[in-house]
């Protein structure tokens, strides 16, 4: 029975923790819930970098599909993106007069913990089974596929060189932010996401 020991243990954990904590994450506040995550290029000279140019639309990413889109909270990450790249001491230029820095911003989707019940009770069936004493009877399921579904959403901000794309034969990317959390797409906290971002990348001040 060593399905059944396995339940058990795990159920004994889950009152051990409901025990212990009463659902912190109720006690949040929305910016606390935010995640802000940051990485650059170590080898590149942002001194070197003075002009940018920006998309004036938001990619969208879902799963496997893509689309350009412009929402009130895209274009409030858009101008927010513009604010602190003049105060880090970057010049916005258009596309078309070879900026150093191409800027994206983007929505990004992503459906995970999808679960088919035929897959499930694969697993499922293994120590059930014996347990009812039908060992080797397998589970039907005729009627549902989807145990659950979760979606979870994050904006990202990436910085591409285009000062040595030709040179290099490709786009480098010179450095990314993305975040995640609750409210993330709420045009209100589009600023200071975006202001945590470059506050936590000092590197790429070039007006010092």
């Amino acid at each position: 029975m060593t399905g059944g020991k396995l339940i058990a243990g795990l159920l004994g954990v889950t009152v051990f923790i409901s025990s212990c904590s009463k659902n912190p994450l109720n006690h949040l506040t929305t910016q606390e819930t935010q995640i802000y995550i940051t990485d650059h290029d170590s080898t590149a000279n942002f001194s070197s970098y003075k002009t940018y140019s920006i998309s004036d639309s938001v990619a969208v990413i879902n799963n496997d599909q893509s689309y350009m889109d412009l929402t009130a909270s895209d274009s409030a990450y858009i101008v927010a993106v513009k604010k602190y790249m003049q105060q880090d001491g970057y010049v916005l230029v258009n596309k078309n007069q070879n900026p150093d820095i191409g800027v994206d911003v983007n929505r990004i989707y992503n459906t995970t913990g999808v679960i088919s019940y035929n897959d499930y009770y694969g697993y499922y069936g293994s120590f059930w089974d014996p347990y009812w004493g039908y060992d080797g009877y397998g589970f039907g399921v005729p009627y549902a596929y989807e145990v659950y579904q979760i979606t979870e959403g994050a904006m990202s901000v990436d910085m591409l060189d285009l000062k040595n794309a030709a040179a290099n034969k490709k786009i480098n990317l010179l450095w990314t932010g993305l975040i995640r959390g609750e409210g993330i797409f709420d045009a209100n906290t589009a600023d200071a996401n975006i202001q945590a971002l470059f506050t936590q990348s000092p590197y790429l001040k070039i007006n010092n």
